[in-house]
């Protein structure tokens, strides 16, 4: 069941508390310049022949070359993804990393626990085997709670990025420690000054969130405690994902929106209408010793 917000002072100063801060993010994703390598090589790789029509079309909603801008990639950086299912992203990130980087997928398990999981990482596999001069570089590695989580060699990321993928870890379906155990690996795998790229499915009031996340939002108040709490530092945020037509009370959660249109047929005019869900896009470094 949604919850819904019903306290109108605090949505109020909820939304005077957030207005600056948003202001701020969105600029820090408009400064960020990418050199003109990496411009060329996103360019390149979201029009790439290996990406489907369907694939493309969602780049109006997930904006992947001004997301990654906003996280400070380059292409040149060591990039680890985290959970990159059917590999939406990692169809991007891989051919711009291929010359002067190197990226790791990190999957679910080889067995892992959810059908949605093995369906995600066979249609990985599938898309790795049908373009392999854009796959063959990228290292599959897993992580999986509370065990599976040596995502990549300790300390040698520049940048780690994964989407909407950190509800779940606070879902009652998994390890009840899912979610500190992700932010310490992905902090661990950082090099000091490394970043860490969360883009998630946004809940708007964190004082009446679903504590469980079962309609797939979560709030970037949690997110940003859980991150903290594992040593990051809170740099910014961005509006670049975010989509004022998404109520957030939706039958099925954030499954009832494109693409997975959980409703089938029905209404399906009117959640085209709105579009994928509201998503919070926010940036974390890892802390440089002194």
């Amino acid at each position: 069941m949604i919850i819904r917000p019903t306290n109108l002072s605090s949505v109020l100063l909820l939304t005077t508390l957030l207005h600056l801060p948003f202001l701020v993010g969105t600029s820090q994703a408009a400064a960020h310049q990418l050199d003109p390598t990496t411009d060329a090589a996103l360019d390149s790789a979201m029009a790439g022949e290996h990406r489907s029509a369907e694939n493309k079309a969602r780049d109006k909603f997930r904006h992947p070359k001004e997301t990654l801008a906003f996280f400070g990639f380059r292409s040149d950086m060591t990039v680890v993804e985290i959970w990159p299912g059917g590999g939406w992203y990692t169809e991007v990130l891989a051919p711009a990393l291929k010359e002067d980087g190197k990226l790791y997928a990190v999957q679910y398990s080889v067995n892992p626990q959810y059908s949605y999981q093995r369906r995600y990482f066979g249609a990985f596999l599938t898309k790795a085997g049908e373009s392999p001069d854009v796959f063959r570089d990228v290292i599959v590695t897993t992580m999986d709670f509370p065990y599976q989580l040596n995502i990549a060699p300790s300390g040698t990321a520049d940048l780690v990025v994964t989407f909407r993928n950190a509800h779940n870890w606070v879902s009652s379906g998994y390890h009840k420690a899912s979610a500190q155990l992700a932010f310490q690996a992905m902090f661990d795998v950082l090099k000091p000054g490394g970043a860490l790229g969360i883009v998630d499915h946004r809940w708007p009031d964190a004082d009446n969130e679903d504590p469980h996340a079962e309609e797939g939002y979560i709030s970037e108040e949690r997110l940003i405690a859980l991150a903290e709490a594992a040593g990051f530092e809170f740099s910014g945020r961005s509006d670049v994902n975010r989509n004022s037509k998404d109520t957030h009370d939706h039958p099925e959660g954030v499954w009832t929106l494109p693409p997975s249109f959980a409703l089938d047929d029905k209404d399906r005019e009117k959640y085209l209408a709105i579009g994928e869900s509201d998503r919070l896009t926010i940036k974390f470094l890892k802390p440089v010793a002194e």
